[in-house]
């Protein structure tokens, strides 16, 4: 059978553009939605736990469908040109190129396991090899602070006079500050409370920054430090975050601002 020359003209016309069709999933007054969009949103929402289906992909679709058709009534409105939306749409495209910039400068600069190992025995060292069970009562005055060492002396509970702590986190469980390491305090209170022995408490009152406090000790253990490997990706986050940081300040160093 021989074809004629119009029908051979719009099956070649019709064959021509199938691969240009296959790129979208729609066409909505003349506008394409392409395929890609469909699989970026399809993507991003599979990162947040989204099986790829079929049934997926439709709602994608018809979703795009829908945005389209809303953008073409708000651009034939003109609101696509307001001062308004024009600042909203650059704010939204700072932060999508921003968050570019991040995932290029983390893939570019990965932190090495040797730097992650290296901070691990620093926090290591800091943390000690013991852990220390304190009470604390915090107060503005250190002749309030005297009172109530005295108080202590002549027999009166610990935990009873921890309620007056000015600390909120603690008075009302008797001052108790739960297990920690000495560096988890400044350093005038973790010298005090290591020098005391177990069921003593600070007959002179400790001076910080917050005001004056009443240690007691209750106990002391060995340290109980998580392996490398626990705190791995806890160490890297951090690490990443300080190199982020410092990135953005080279970079403001260098900026002209007026």
């Amino acid at each position: 059978m021989t074809l004629q020359p119009a029908r051979l003209l719009a099956l070649l016309l019709t064959l021509a553009s199938l691969p240009a069709l296959a790129q979208n999933v729609a066409v909505v007054n003349g506008k394409p939605v392409p395929s890609a969009r469909v699989d970026a949103m399809v993507k991003q929402m599979s990162t947040q736990g989204q099986p790829d289906t079929p049934q997926l992909r439709a709602m994608v679709k018809d979703e795009l469908i829908n945005r389209e058709i809303l953008i073409q009534e708000a651009d034939r409105l003109g609101l696509s040109n307001s001062a308004e939306v024009k600042s909203q749409v650059e704010m939204a495209r700072q932060s999508i190129v921003i968050r570019a910039l991040v995932a290029d400068y983390v893939k570019k600069s990965p932190v090495k396991d040797a730097d992650l190992k290296a901070e691990y025995d620093k926090f290591k060292s800091q943390a000690g090899d013991k852990e220390y069970h304190a009470r604390h009562i915090l107060v503005e005055k250190e002749d309030d602070a005297k009172a109530i060492v005295a108080k202590l002396k002549g027999g009166a509970k610990f935990e009873e006079l921890a309620k007056q702590s000015k600390d909120p986190g603690s008075a009302a469980n008797g001052g108790d500050l739960d297990w920690a390491s000495p560096a988890s305090f400044v350093k005038p209170f973790s010298d005090a409370m290591v020098s005391l022995k177990k069921g003593e408490f600070t007959e002179t009152p400790v001076k910080t920054q917050f005001g004056y406090h009443i240690i007691k000790l209750d106990d002391v253990r060995a340290a109980k430090v998580p392996t490398f490997e626990e705190v791995k990706p806890q160490i890297a986050e951090q690490m990443q975050q300080q190199r982020l940081q410092a990135y953005q300040q080279e970079l403001k160093s260098k900026a002209k601002i007026q």
